[in-house]
């Protein structure tokens, strides 16, 4: 056997490697666009930045230490200079599948910061690999827009796994979906009408608002906002405002809430504050062609009928009066049951010989 040259056992005491090999070795420089390894080859390795992270701009001196151990992958074992070529985020990432391979098939909730705003999804990475979530998995509700979740952890499952298509699709909208039932059976479970709540207003439509009770919504329709008359409710309540409420009702799965407070029914004292005979003033809140409502308070609304109006003739209310304008009257009729209460404004005019008796007196005491 021929002696081997000392070239030649220096080249038998490095390991052989091959193209997609995975190798161990120690960080011996950083530049900010590359790491160069120890491999225990021949030939260092060099990571390049774009196969390290895939932040383009990433200052590599600023994520990895000289000393520091790290596995990669070999890209090429020659990169035509004499150097290894490795990967390091390309391993990640397919170490990355695994995790998410099995969290697919043991439907494991994840958790992740967003690290993309996509026009139709939000982007995850779980050890470099990357989940995408369409929008219509984000929430258990309409998102119109997505950007409030950027860099926000959010929980999700896999619900479809195929790499090879480069199809990993989270979901977050079955958890939410799931904790609101979960919060829906509880709270159902407590709650009675009559019960008081405090609320975050959640949504706000022309026909009324949606509460957040706590998980569970409740809507607050523009009849249940005020015991006076509520025009737009888009001008009363603003989202995320707080208000105590009240269960009105209780239907299956629907809450219908009322901000009509029985301590502040402005009817409770009618029979007093409106008994007949008394002299009150309103302001008149609408007209029609037999007469005027005038508003004695919100919520408890008069009739003064056109022929109560004057003892003169008036066609229609509209001629001698307007929306907005005080007036002064009687209460000639007052029904509790039904919540009508009826004025006449002429009920405070003399009479037509009360006036000219008047007139005859005024005349003799001229002469």
């Amino acid at each position: 056997m021929s002696e081997l040259t000392f070239e030649q056992m220096l080249e038998e005491s490095f390991k052989t490697i091959r193209n997609g090999e995975v190798v161990d070795g120690t960080v011996i420089d950083v530049k900010p666009d590359e790491i160069i390894l120890n491999i225990g080859y021949k030939a260092d390795g060099i990571i390049t930045r774009s196969e390290y992270t895939n932040e383009t701009n990433a200052d590599l001196t600023t994520m990895v230490s000289v000393g520091d151990k790290m596995s990669a992958k070999v890209l090429k074992v020659n990169d035509g200079e004499g150097q290894v070529l490795l990967t390091y985020k390309r391993l990640a990432a397919e170490k990355g599948n695994e995790r998410l391979k099995e969290a697919f098939e043991n439907h494991e909730v994840l958790k992740a910061p967003v690290a993309q705003i996509l026009g139709g999804g939000l982007s995850v990475v779980i050890d470099e690999a990357r989940v995408f979530i369409p929008a219509s998995l984000v929430s258990d509700t309409y998102e119109k827009d997505l950007s409030k979740y950027q860099d926000q952890e959010i929980e999700f499952v896999i619900s479809e796994f195929n790499p090879r298509r480069n199809r990993v699709i989270g979901d977050r909208r079955q958890l939410l979906v799931a904790e609101r039932a979960e919060k829906q059976k509880e709270l159902f479970g407590k709650i009675q009408v009559g019960d008081r709540m405090e609320g975050t207003v959640k949504n706000v439509t022309d026909f009324g608002a949606f509460i957040d009770l706590g998980g569970v919504d409740g809507l607050l329709h523009i009849s249940e906002m005020s015991w006076g008359r509520v025009e737009n409710p888009k001008k009363v309540f603003q989202v995320g405002e707080k208000l105590e409420v009240m269960i009105k009702d209780i239907h299956d799965t629907k809450i219908a809430l009322s901000l009509k407070f029985p301590e502040t029914n402005p009817w409770a004292n009618a029979a007093e504050d409106y008994a007949v005979g008394t002299v009150i003033t309103g302001k008149v809140a609408r007209m029609t062609d037999f007469g005027a409502f005038v508003e004695l308070a919100p919520g408890v609304d008069a009739l003064l009928h056109v022929s109560q109006i004057s003892r003169a003739h008036v066609d229609k209310p509209s001629d001698v009066l307007s929306v907005g304008q005080e007036i002064t009257a009687k209460v000639v009729d007052l029904n509790e049951a039904e919540k009508k209460i009826s004025l006449s404004m002429k009920a405070l005019e003399p009479v037509a010989e009360e006036k000219a008796e008047t007139e005859s007196v005024d005349e003799g005491a001229a002469e």
